[in-house]
C-alpha cells in the first residue's frame, strides 16, 4: 500500500465512534484484554514484554530470526535461498526485454511486468503435481512516472499516460519448478497483461445505474481498466480477485464544488500527482463526474481463460479495496472479508445468497454478485456486530441518500457512516486461519489518533499518534462466518516493548516492527506478517530499530514473533502466496529506493536502492521474489 499515512489526503468525517474509544475501555498500561473473551477460547494478551522472548518458545516456528537491516538487500534465515522471478519490465510470454534506461515503449510495456508489484496468487495447474507448475497472478499498484519514463515526467505527453497506464494492473504468468529453481515460462498461452486501458464488464447491483453511466459508455456496464491494484484474494473456484484502492488520485476536480460523494472518496483539485487527466479527459472527474464511481470495486479475472473479460463485481461495495479474503460457510455460503484501507474508515464483509457448488467454475462467479454486504461495529465488551448494509434497513433509504441497492453499493462509505460502523485506523489485509475460524486484520497506522482530525486518547490507551499501528482479530459467533455476532480482541499492538513513550511502547513478543500491512495464514496456522514503513515515518527516526521494511512468522497460539525476510532500502514488503506443498513462497518487493521525489526526479530512487540488479542495473526495479528452504523442506519449519 503506497499512499503515506502522513500525507494521507481524506479521513472518515463521520462522528461514529472510532477504534480508539473502544481501545480506551479495553485496554489497560499492563493488559490488554481483561475478561470477554476468556471464555470465547482467544489466546489472551498479557502484561506488556520489555525483552525478546525465547527463541524456543514456538512449536511453529522452526527457522532462526534475523536481524533488522539497512542494507540494500533481501535476507533470509539461514537455509533458505531466495532469488527474483519476475521484475518490473521483464517480459509476460515472449514479449521485448527490460531496458534500463526506460526507453522500451508503451506497446512493450504492455508486453511487460508492471510496475509495483503487490498482491499475488499462485493457481496449480491441472494436471500437473499442483505444486510444481502454475499460474502467478500479480499486481501492479501504481507508476513512479519519474522511473518509467526517459526523462521522467519532463515534458509530459499523451504517449506517457498510455506507458504510465499500461504498467498499473496484473500480470498473469505461467511459472515452472524443473527441480531445482522456479523460472517463468516462455512464451506462454496463459499469459497477459490487465491494464488501466483493459475493457471490464459491471455486474451486480450497481451495473447499469445512473451515477455509472457515461458519454463514453452510456449503459453503464463496461469500464476501461483498473488501477491502485493492492492487496487482493482467490476464489474456490480458481478466479483471482484482484482490489482497486487509491483509485481517487488519479482524478482530479479542479472546481469550487466537488460533489459530496467524490469528496467522501477524496478527490480534490490535486490528485496524487498522475496528471492523467491532462492527456485523457475521463480522469477529469469535473467533466466526467461519473467515472469516478466505476473505480473501487473488486475486480474478478479468470487466469486460465485469455478470451474472459475481467468483471467488476458491485456487489461487493465500493471502498478503497485492500484485499478481499474469501472463505466457505458452513452452508457453502461465500463469506468476503475487505478493508477501507484509510484513517478512520471501516471492516466490510459480504455473505453470497447462494451455495458454492464444487466444480462449477462458470456459475459460481454469480455468487458474487448477489448477497447481504455488512459492515463491523466492535462493542466495548469484546462483542461485535455486523451491521447490514441493505436499502430499507439500518436508515438506509431514500431519506439518507439511498434510494436503492445501487446506491448503498456505490457509496458504501457513506452507508456505513449511516449505519453507525466502528471507525478504524487504517484497515489493511484480512487472513482467515484455516483452523480455527479466526479473522485478522492489520491495522498499519493512523497518526491522527488523538489530535484534533481524530479522537482522543488517554493514558489507558497508548495509541495517540499511532504509529507503530496493530492487528485485531476476531471469531464469528458460532464459528460460522456468515454469523452477525461476533467477539474480538487485539492479537498485539507494534512497537517497541523498550520504547520509554508510552504512545509507542508495543506488546510485541518477540522481534519488532511496525505499520502492519501485508497478513497471511498458512495451512500450518502460521501468521506471516509484512510491513509497510513510510518514507516519512523513517524519516521521524521512531523506526530506526526496527531497520528496512520486512516480514515475520507468528504463532497465534503463544503470540511469538520471528523475523524471517528484510527488504531493500526504501521497498515495501508485499503480497504472499505458496504451493500446495509448503515448499515454495512467493512474495514481492515493492518501490524499493522509495523517497519523496520519485515521481518527478528519475535520481531520486537510485541513490537509495539499486535492487535488485546492483549498480549496472539502471534502476530500482519491484519484482516478485521466490523462497525455499535449501534442503526442499517445508516453509517455517
Amino acid at each position: 500500500m503506497k499512499l503515506d499515512d502522513q500525507t494521507d489526503p481524506c479521513s472518515n468525517p463521520s462522528s461514529n465512534e472510532t477504534f480508539g474509544d473502544l481501545l480506551r475501555t479495553r485496554l489497560s498500561r499492563r493488559q490488554v484484554l481483561v475478561g470477554g473473551l476468556a471464555t470465547a477460547g482467544f489466546s489472551l494478551l498479557g502484561p506488556i514484554a520489555r525483552e525478546r522472548s525465547a527463541r524456543a518458545e514456538s512449536p511453529l516456528l522452526g527457522f532462526t530470526g534475523i536481524p533488522v537491516s539497512t542494507g540494500d538487500t533481501l535476507a533470509v534465515p539461514k537455509g533458505y535461498v531466495a532469488h527474483v522471478l519476475y521484475a518490473w519490465g521483464d517480459p509476460v510470454s515472449s514479449g521485448p526485454a527490460f531496458k534500463p534506461d526506460a526507453s522500451n515503449s508503451t506497446e512493450d510495456q504492455m508486453l511487460q511486468a508492471g510496475m509495483h508489484h503487490d498482491g499475488i496468487h499462485f493457481f496449480p495447474l491441472p494436471g500437473g503435481s499442483g505444486s510444481t507448475h502454475g499460474l502467478l497472478a500479480v499486481n501492479h499498484e501504481y507508476t513512479d512516472d519519474g522511473l518509467l519514463h526517459v526523462g521522467g515526467m519532463q515534458p509530459w505527453t499523451a504517449d506517457k499516460v498510455r506507458k504510465s497506464q499500461a504498467a498499473h494492473g496484473v500480470s498473469v504468468i505461467e511459472v515452472r519448478f524443473d527441480g531445482n529453481a522456479w523460472a517463468v515460462v516462455r512464451p506462454s498461452a496463459y499469459a497477459r497483461r490487465i491494464t488501466a486501458a483493459t475493457p471490464m464488464a459491471v455486474t451486480g447491483p450497481a451495473a447499469g445505474h445512473a451515477w455509472l453511466r457515461t458519454a463514453a459508455d452510456p449503459g453503464g456496464r463496461s469500464v476501461l481498466g483498473t488501477v491502485n491494484n493492492c492487496a487482493n484474494g482467490a476464489t474456490p473456484w480458481g478466479t483471482y480477485l484482484t482490489c482497486e484502492e487509491n483509485f481517487n488520485g488519479y482524478f482530479v476536480n479542479g472546481t469550487q464544488a466537488v460533489p459530496p460523494l467524490q469528496q467522501r472518496y477524496g478527490i480534490n483539485a490535486r490528485g496524487f500527482g498522475y496528471r492523467w487527466h491532462e492527456h485523457d479527459e475521463r480522469f477529469d472527474a469535473a467533466r466526467h463526474p461519473n467515472e469516478p464511481n466505476r473505480f473501487g470495486w473488486v475486480v474478478e479475472i479468470d487466469p486460465f481463460d485469455t478470451s474472459r473479460q475481467p468483471v467488476k463485481r458491485t456487489a461487493l461495495g465500493r471502498i478503497k479495496h485492500e484485499g478481499a479474503v474469501v472463505t466457505i460457510a458452513p452452508d457453502r455460503r461465500v463469506v468476503v472479508y475487505m478493508g477501507d484501507d484509510e484513517r478512520f474508515e471501516y471492516i466490510y464483509k459480504f455473505v453470497s445468497r447462494d451455495a458454492y457448488t464444487h466444480g462449477d467454475r462458470a456459475g459460481n462467479g454469480a455468487l458474487l454478485d448477489a448477497g447481504t454486504l455488512y459492515v463491523a461495529r466492535f462493542g466495548a465488551d469484546g462483542t461485535g456486530e455486523w451491521r447490514e448494509l441493505t436499502h430499507g434497513k439500518n436508515g438506509l433509504d431514500a431519506a439518507s441518500g439511498f434510494a436503492g441497492q445501487a446506491e448503498v453499493c456505490i457509496n458504501t462509505r457513506g452507508a456505513a457512516d449511516v449505519v453507525g460502523a466502528t471507525r478504524m485506523d487504517r484497515p489493511e489485509w484480512i487472513a482467515v486461519h484455516p483452523m480455527t475460524g479466526e479473522v485478522y486484520c492489520t491495522l498499519t497506522n493512523n497518526t491522527s489518533r488523538g489530535k484534533d482530525s481524530g479522537a482522543p486518547v488517554d493514558a489507558a490507551n497508548p495509541r495517540a499518534d499511532n504509529l507503530f499501528g496493530h492487528i485485531v482479530r476476531w471469531r464469528e459467533r458460532g464459528a460460522d462466518p456468515t454469523a452477525t455476532r461476533f467477539e474480538w480482541d487485539v492479537f498485539v499492538l507494534c512497537g517497541d516493548p523498550a520504547n520509554t513513550t508510552e504512545a509507542k511502547r508495543g506488546t510485541i513478543k518477540g522481534d519488532i516492527f511496525g505499520s502492519p500491512d501485508g497478513l497471511w495464514v498458512d495451512q500450518r496456522g502460521v501468521l506471516w506478517i509484512q510491513t509497510d514503513v513510510s518514507t516519512s515515518a523513517l524519516n521521524k527516526g521512531d523506526y530506526v530499530p526496527m531497520g528496512n521494511n520486512q516480514m515475520l512468522a507468528a504463532d497465534p497460539a503463544t503470540r511469538e514473533v520471528r523475523r524471517f525476510l528484510t527488504g531493500p532500502r526504501g521497498a515495501e514488503v508485499t503480497g504472499i502466496t505458496a504451493t500446495p506443498d509448503r515448499r515454495t513462497l512467493f512474495i514481492n518487493i515493492q518501490h524499493p529506493g522509495e523517497t519523496a521525489s520519485e515521481r518527478s526526479d528519475p535520481a531520486a530512487p537510485k541513490a537509495v536502492s539499486a535492487w535488485p540488479e546492483g549498480a549496472a542495473g539502471g534502476r530500482p526495479r519491484s519484482a516478485t521474489v521466490v523462497i525455499r528452504r535449501a534442503d526442499g523442506g517445508l516453509i517455517g519449519t
